[in-house]
């Protein structure tokens, strides 16, 4: 499975590709460095993402997960960047009273950053706990990333 890493401001994210899709991003360097075309957009997008020039990516993705996973990280993918939604908010959007089950689906995703499981919060807007990198440092890292080149368009649009 070919993949990349990238060196962000967060420490190394490797990207995988499989079948022509994104299907992992994790916290570290990996051990096999292979490039495609898509893998070369992937950095690129991260790469403008993590400069604040990018709030958003266009990337075919394929998380390998439940029918339920799959239902929780598309509702994630709705949410606007910059923007955060609770476990019950994303229980409600896809028929689930059980805000447990709606935080283990968004701790199983696949692919943190481009399925933005950050921008879950709790329903007193506390952040949370957060698989990815330094735990919730990193979360807040994230939406605070997002907010500024939110607030950086505007400003100059």
């Amino acid at each position: 499975m070919p993949q990349i890493s990238i060196l962000t401001p967060l420490g190394d994210l490797t990207v995988s590709e499989d079948d022509g899709k994104i299907v992992a991003v994790d916290w570290g360097r990996g051990s096999l460095q292979e490039r495609t075309p898509l893998l070369d957009r992937a950095r690129e997008q991260l790469q403008d993402y993590f400069d604040g020039r990018r709030t958003g990516f266009d990337l075919p993705l394929a998380p390998h997960g439940t029918a339920f996973q799959q239902k929780v990280w598309a509702a994630l993918t709705r949410i606007p960047p910059g923007e955060t939604r609770s476990y019950a908010d994303i229980g409600r959007e896809v028929g689930c009273k059980a805000a447990r089950a709606i935080g283990q689906a968004n701790g199983r995703n696949p692919i943190p950053i481009l399925i933005p499981c950050h921008r879950v919060v709790g329903a007193d807007g506390s952040l949370g706990g957060y698989s990815g990198g330094e735990g919730p440092a990193t979360k807040r890292y994230l939406l605070d990333l997002e907010r500024r080149a939110l607030q950086r368009r505007t400003q100059n649009p």
